[in-house]
């Protein structure tokens, strides 16, 4: 299968507005090294969506970059949803044209 660079929207708090733990972090961290072999994470911005009830969410989200494949990054999704415990979770692919250069 084929590998693409994708984002995973990751959220800072829980859902009563309390943060999670840095430990808490780092075991999503490690779940998705595990799955994509690394992980790129950036600054911190706000987020708003709306549930299909009509419900709006506000909150602190994490974009993380990883590197795999659509099967991982669904795997990666489904473990993202039941350890932050979310309705919903966002990702998408930013590009297939990615090229990692090793140093000769």
């Amino acid at each position: 299968m084929a590998k693409s660079l994708w984002e995973i929207l990751i959220p800072a708090n829980k859902n009563d507005g309390t943060e999670f733990t840095m430990k808490h972090h780092q075991e999503w961290d490690k779940k998705a090294r595990s799955i994509s072999g690394g992980l790129t994470i950036l600054k911190t911005g706000k987020g708003e969506w709306t549930n299909p009830e009509g419900k709006t969410f506000r909150d602190r989200m994490i974009p993380v970059r990883v590197y795999c494949t659509e099967r991982q990054i669904n795997e990666l999704i489904q473990y993202t949803i039941k350890h932050y415990d979310q309705e919903a979770v966002m990702a998408y692919e930013i590009s297939k044209n990615v090229k990692i250069v090793h140093r000769e």
